[in-house]
């Protein structure tokens, strides 16, 4: 690896592992909520360790202090971060800014459940500084919302996306999915069009996946069959288009400057630190015998986690080898419709950009990619295939 790599942008994610109770398709790592003496989840000992793990990841990476390096962004997940006070949020961001270097526009997004917010809870929110929301509504259908385990109806979530921009809130994200249990094209649609008209600045719009260690996947739903899918992504795509939300990233959709920077900070392979329960980091150490870039994860069960303080939050730190540096930045950046320049390569791995032109090359010739000089991106085909142009990056 080149000396020559450069420190990427800096954001920090923060998990939040409890939840009313777990839904059936959820394989985050998400946990029904204990409670303690007060009868809720121990907040004031899970964000004192939050601050403990980051102390520790920053006494092992130093290059995340790095001189005047900023933080650009927070994204507290879950989980159900809702489920934390504001009170609990304000003593984590003074603790954090005692640590990291907050830039003046930071983005602080909380995810938020429809059945655990009101508007003051919302303005609570916004008066600590959190300034983006991501709305978990996934469906407004009642049939639906019971077969996918959640605890809000459709009503409430029409109302938490109005509260929050009433409680101040101008930039939030509604959560959406398609291809559920027994949904119809008109169903999904209707979705969105009750989205769009809660005026959110930011879109995600996934299709439901039955994923290994979730109930779904054991007891399996009756979704609908591919005609139908595929009609859902392309008659959800072709609205979303026509009220002004831009594709920008493969289940993303933003008004015009309001992508999530956060996420687009993981996509453009930048760094960010990972706390709390089960979270995941990457960081470019630069101060090291040879610069190498490190993944992180933290110990996953909550009452592990919260006894770690004595000894290692971290259960793992991998360093990416030049060899999977490839497929790691193709992971990551191809999710982007308009991809990276690919001067973003050797700026963020260190590496040469022979190392990824045979691969390219033969991409390209296939249709895959495109071959406009000086960027990195897939054609609309290789949009429809991408993990199979992912997949020709691994190492043989």
């Amino acid at each position: 690896m080149s000396d020559l790599i450069l420190l990427p942008p800096l954001s920090l994610y923060v998990h939040m592992p409890w939840c009313v109770r777990k839904c059936p398709y959820c394989d985050f790592n998400s946990h029904a909520a204990p409670a303690d003496e007060q009868g809720g989840v121990p907040e004031a000992a899970y964000i004192s360790a939050l601050l403990q793990d980051l102390d520790q990841d920053l006494a092992d990476f130093p290059d995340a202090q790095a001189g005047e390096r900023e933080l650009v962004s927070i994204f507290i997940g879950g989980g159900t971060p809702s489920l934390i006070s504001p009170a609990g949020y304000a003593t984590l961001f003074k603790g954090l800014r005692q640590r990291l270097n907050f830039a003046d526009d930071i983005e602080i997004t909380l995810e938020a459940n429809p059945g655990t917010v009101e508007q003051g809870l919302f303005q609570g929110y916004c008066e600590v500084g959190i300034n983006r929301l991501s709305i978990g509504v996934q469906t407004f259908q009642t049939a639906q919302l019971k077969a996918l385990g959640r605890i809000h109806s459709g009503d409430e979530a029409q109302r938490a996306a109005q509260s929050a921009r009433e409680a101040g809130f101008s930039n939030f994200n509604l959560d959406l999915m398609h291809g559920l249990p027994g949904q119809s094209l008109e169903q999904a649609l209707d979705d969105l069009r009750q989205a769009i008209a809660l005026e959110p600045t930011h879109l995600s719009w996934y299709q439901l996946t039955l994923e290994p260690n979730t109930v779904f996947f054991r007891e399996q739903p009756v979704l609908p069959d591919e005609d139908v899918l595929a009609d859902i992504q392309d008659a959800g795509q072709a609205l979303l288009a026509a009220e002004g939300y831009v594709q920008y990233e493969v289940s993303a959709y933003a008004r015009r400057d309001q992508h999530c920077r956060h996420n687009l900070n993981y996509w453009q392979f930048g760094d960010y630190l990972g706390i709390g329960a089960g979270a995941h980091g990457k960081l470019t150490q630069t101060t090291k015998s040879a610069p190498m870039i490190i993944r992180t994860t933290k110990t996953r069960v909550p009452k592990d986690y919260l006894r770690a303080s004595a000894a290692d939050f971290r259960v793992s730190t991998t360093t990416i080898t030049p060899r999977e540096l490839p497929f790691e930045f193709m992971l990551n950046t191809l999710r982007l419709i308009d991809g990276v320049p690919a001067a973003l390569w050797p700026e963020r791995t260190g590496l040469s950009a022979d190392i990824l032109s045979a691969t390219v090359i033969a991409l390209q010739a296939k249709g895959l990619l495109q071959t406009e000089p000086g960027q990195l991106a897939a054609t609309a085909l290789g949009q429809r295939y991408l993990n199979r142009v992912i997949e020709a990056f691994l190492p043989e």
